[in-house]
């Protein structure tokens, strides 16, 4: 129960006392042997995404200071315990601890990581998006134990499952109704109840390629979280704890234990969230935050393994409410001793992958990052990584299935290319998920919904070289139900290798088969026809590499605005 509630309670049991006695007077005696109140430290990350070793470029600093890597993390995870009771810390996690992961991680099926959080003292963790990248059986696996049921138990050992529990309270078996996993647990302190519900993001289906998801059915956050508190409340739980794959933005300015103009689904789901929920723990986002919403703590720890979020809540002991809950956002230095199992662990998969990590693939002649450029005032311009992605998939497709452009989603590039030489690790790390290339027929009136498409989405698609485009900020938007509808690419503007598109006539363009199974809400490339599934994305992309060294980063000239191109 909220704080607010608590006292609205103490006021009027005080009334009715004073009606039934008089008034009633404390001695200093008294007032001490009431009993004190339980500190319970709970200790989250988010979003860590495989990243067993430190991760490089901007990925590998927050706050001015470089952080993450999971001997680091575990080192700082046992100092916050000692500091602490540590019989009253709980370790809980807010999703997407797997998928979209390094290499070390992504070539066991992620197995690493499990471990090394289980042996991290993890306690309970929600299920992400990425946490169905595989589909539910495999998920399932990863919670229960067992070899891969393709590849087997890769490193030689058996895969024992995971040391922590997962929980999923809003995705659902489509054929049953019941909750793929546990929705919550209650885990006592010093005879106090703290239940945590565990939830993913409504829009899972929406951002995870249909396999993943097939047999799956997922529920409104809020409503969802709001049902499961009455359960846990009619058990006899007061302090609820949600943690929830889905988050929101801070303004620019706000650092990492600030809340400046937060955006974004939490704030509407905070909002709508019983107030006999305490804390909201957060992700998917990748940002850091340390709110107040709508009466409840709200915390995120940006991604990577590079914070820690260390809440301390105090608890009435007789009533079991929430007296106080605050936050403080950690970051995972690298100024402590590693721990030593971490490292045995990391070296034995390092030892297991052999050589193919660290074979050279090809040479950047120059830093390629994943940042985005602004276009009229959002990042939603072009990528320079992300470019050369879309150029690498173009090259793979355009002798063996004609293509004449390709078109790049923005969450599949998920690092950055430093200067020098690329491994094949450092590859794959770019490009993880083992995603297929796709060549279908779009007509150019298809090619010119798709584009809008982008605008409904708040997703940029990155293209190839052959295509150009002018964007509108005058313009207006289509809505989901109709993005065609939308002006902000201008009419006439959109050319493949120089040549302005017919909206009648029929091009090959190249997109990996997440895309063209909608994803990422581009419902409009799945009306393309003629259908030819193609080598996996990273091979185009390791390919590429290998054939244009040294590479350099593109020009960002593919999309370009009216301020730049006035009209005719």
């Amino acid at each position: 129960m909220s704080t607010t509630g608590m006292r609205r309670a103490a006021v009027g049991l005080t009334a009715l006392a004073v009606a039934a006695f008089g008034a009633v007077t404390t001695s200093p005696e008294q007032a001490d042997a009431r009993p004190k109140p339980v500190d319970v430290t709970l200790l989250a990350l988010n979003d860590f995404h495989g990243n067993l070793e430190p991760p490089s470029g901007s990925s590998g600093t927050i706050a001015g200071q470089t952080a993450g890597g999971v001997e680091y993390l575990a080192t700082h995870l046992a100092e916050l315990r000692a500091a602490a009771k540590k019989k009253n810390t709980i370790t809980v996690a807010a999703g997407d601890l797997i998928g979209a992961s390094p290499l070390l991680s992504a070539a066991f099926h992620d197995e690493p990581t499990i471990e090394a959080l289980s042996m991290a003292g993890l306690d309970y963790a929600s299920v992400g998006n990425h946490e169905f990248d595989e589909g539910a059986a495999e998920l399932l696996r990863i919670q229960n134990g067992g070899c891969h049921p393709v590849d087997g138990c890769a490193d030689g050992t058996p895969y024992r499952g995971a040391g922590f529990k997962y929980l999923s309270a809003n995705a659902f078996k489509t054929a049953t109704g019941k909750p793929l996993l546990a929705p919550y647990a209650i885990h006592k302190v010093q005879g106090v109840k703290v239940g945590f519900i565990g939830m993913t993001l409504e829009g899972t289906p929406q951002i995870v390629s249909q396999q993943g998801v097939a047999g799956l059915t997922f529920a409104d956050e809020a409503d969802t979280a709001n049902r499961y508190a009455r359960e846990l409340r009619r058990k006899g739980v007061e302090t609820i704890v949600v943690l929830l794959h889905e988050g929101g933005t801070q303004a620019a300015t706000g650092g990492i234990n600030d809340c400046v103009g937060m955006t974004g689904p939490i704030v509407d789901i905070a909002n709508r969230m019983d107030p006999s929920i305490d804390v909201v723990v957060s992700g998917h986002t990748h940002q850091a935050y340390n709110c107040d919403i709508n009466g409840k703590l709200v915390t995120s720890a940006s991604s990577f393994g590079r914070l820690v979020t260390d809440i301390d809540l105090k608890i009435d002991r007789r009533s079991g409410d929430v007296i106080s809950a605050a936050a403080n956002n950690v970051v995972v230095t690298r100024d402590v001793a590693k721990d030593p199992k971490q490292t045995a662990l990391i070296n034995r998969y390092k030892t297991v992958l052999g050589p193919v990590a660290g074979r050279e693939v090809g040479v950047t002649s120059q830093a390629i990052t994943r940042s985005q450029e602004t276009l009229f005032g959002t990042s939603l311009g072009e990528s320079p990584l992300g470019n050369l992605i879309a150029d690498a998939q173009l090259a793979a497709t355009d002798d063996e299935e004609g293509a004449v452009a390709a078109l790049m989603n923005p969450g599949g590039v998920r690092a950055d290319l430093d200067a020098g030489p690329v491994t094949y690790e450092e590859a794959f790390t770019v490009q993880p998920f083992a995603n297929n290339l796709v060549t279908l027929d779009l007509t150019g009136a298809q090619l010119y919904c798709v584009l809008e498409q982008q605008f409904v989405t708040n997703r940029t698609l990155y293209p190839s070289a052959t295509v150009g485009y002018v964007v509108d900020p005058n313009g207006t938007t289509g809505t989901v139900a109709d993005p065609c509808a939308g002006t902000r690419v201008v009419r006439g503007s959109l050319t493949l290798g120089g040549t302005a598109v017919d909206t009648a006539a029929t091009y090959r363009v190249t997109v990996n088969n997440f895309l063209a199974g909608g994803g990422d809400g581009f419902s409009a490339l799945t009306g393309g026809t003629n259908q030819v599934t193609g080598q996996i994305d990273l091979d185009a992309f390791v390919a590429y590499l290998t054939a244009q060294s040294p590479v350099s980063a593109p020009t960002l000239d593919r999309i370009r605005t009216t301020a730049e191109v006035p009209a005719a």
